[in-house]
Order: structure tokens, then sequence, then C-alpha cells
């Protein structure tokens, strides 16, 4: 019984029924990390293993490395805005040949470029130039984001991807540029005693270089697991000596 002049409590409102975890899809990708995912956590290199032709070819020095990679990155750049903005006319029978010629203009542009303002290190890509046409970093990108994709959005995941795979390219070549020849960018850097590794300057130190830096990143990756597991544990056990131990003991 309510007391003389009191107004009547309102019931409480339901609460609202919670939504599964499972239910709840992951929040949507920002523009950012469009750029950034080819850095590292998407890699074209290290992490998808794709482009590793003229990766394993072409980095035994610093100069190429970084050659191929910039030539990459305006390719992405330019093939992939031209995709998306006509997406949406190219027939789905005829896509992946579309691609390619699309892909193909902007080769011939990277070409003749290195030709008339560098022709030096033209020389030492060679045909590795002409092969960006069959990159698989390239034909991916467009297959499976560019052509799903705003011109905005294109345009920033092949400048990420390919900053991604300049970055690999260059880590190589560092590597195999220091230890083969003792020189970085050509110049020296080790000294007059060091006795070159040779194979390093071949195609097989290419792959020795590569297999190096995998395992290096799998046991980053590893240790990291290993700090985290640690760390979760460590955050459910009470120390011993606390206020909260000496109150379980009593």
């Amino acid at each position: 019984m309510h007391e003389h002049g009191s107004a009547p409590t309102a019931p409480a409102a339901p609460a609202a029924p919670a939504v599964p975890a499972s239910l709840v899809g992951p929040p949507p990708v920002t523009a950012m990390q469009d750029f950034t995912k080819g850095f590292w956590k998407e890699n074209p290199v290290f992490v998808a293993m794709l482009g590793l032709c003229p990766t394993m070819a072409v980095t035994n020095s610093v100069m190429n490395a970084l050659a191929m990679g910039l030539a990459t990155t305006f390719v992405l750049l330019g093939s992939g805005v031209f995709v998306s903005i006509f997406r949406k006319l190219i027939p789905n029978e005829v896509r992946i040949s579309t691609y390619v010629i699309i892909i193909a203009a902007f080769v011939q542009v990277v070409d003749m470029v290195l030709q008339a303002f560098v022709p030096l290190t033209h020389a030492a890509l060679g045909a590795f130039i002409a092969l960006i046409v069959v990159n698989c970093i390239v034909l991916a990108r467009q297959e499976m984001f560019t052509a799903k994709n705003t011109v905005w959005r294109s345009a920033l995941d092949g400048v990420g991807m390919g900053i991604g795979f300049t970055l690999a390219c260059v880590m190589m070549g560092s590597l195999r540029e220091v230890l083969g020849s003792g020189s970085w960018f050509g110049l020296r850097v080790m000294p007059a005693n060091f006795e070159p590794w040779v194979i390093m300057n071949l195609p097989p130190g290419g792959f020795l270089t590569f297999g190096f830096i995998l395992l290096a990143m799998a046991w980053w990756a590893e240790r990291r697991k290993r700090r985290t597991a640690l760390a979760v544990s460590g955050a459910g056990t009470v120390p011993r000596g606390s206020a909260a131990a000496l109150g379980e003991a009593a």
C-alpha cells in the first residue's frame, strides 16, 4: 500500500536481450587499415607469399630492390584506380584479360621511364620489369579488392601493398648486398678484411635470405605468443604476501 500523497512507482523497463557475440560482425575496415595492412600484417611477400620471382631475382642490391618496389607500386596504384573506375563496365567473362591489358599499359610507362632516366638500373632489372604484368601481387589485388571497392580505397590499397612489397625487397636487398658485397647502396660498410659471401649475389642467396627472414618472423611471433600467455596466466593469480592473499588465509 502506497503512503498518502506518494505517486505509484513505475514498473522497471524490461532489459534489452543480450545479442550473442557470434551474431555481432567485425567492425568495418577503415581507410587507414586499407592503407597500412600491406606494410606488415598482410605483407604480400612475407605473409601472402606473392611476387617471389622478382623478389628473389633482383634483390642482390638495394638499388635494384628499391627500383623494382617503386615500379610495382606505381603499377599497383595506376591499374587499381583504372580497374576501380571501370569495374561496373567490365564484363565478368573477360575481367582477367581486361586487368592484364590495363596493367600492361602502366608497365609500359614504367619501362620507358626507367630506360630514359636510369638506364643502368633498367638494364639490371631486365625482363623482370615486363614480368610485372603477370606479377601475382598486382593481379591478386585487382581481383580480390579493387574490383569490389571505390577508387579512393583502391588507391590506398595499391599504395599500401606497394610499400609493403618495397619494404620486403629493400630488406632482402640490404642483407644480400651487405653480406655479398660488403656495401649498402654502393657505399662500403664492412671492414676492408671482410670476405664477401659470393652466394648472396647469386639466386640461392635470395632463397637463403628469404628463409632467414621467415625464421626470424616465426621466432618473434612465437615469442610474443608466449609472453601474452604468461601475462594472461599471471593476471589470474594472487601474488604471495599481498593483502588479498592474507585475507584469504585468514
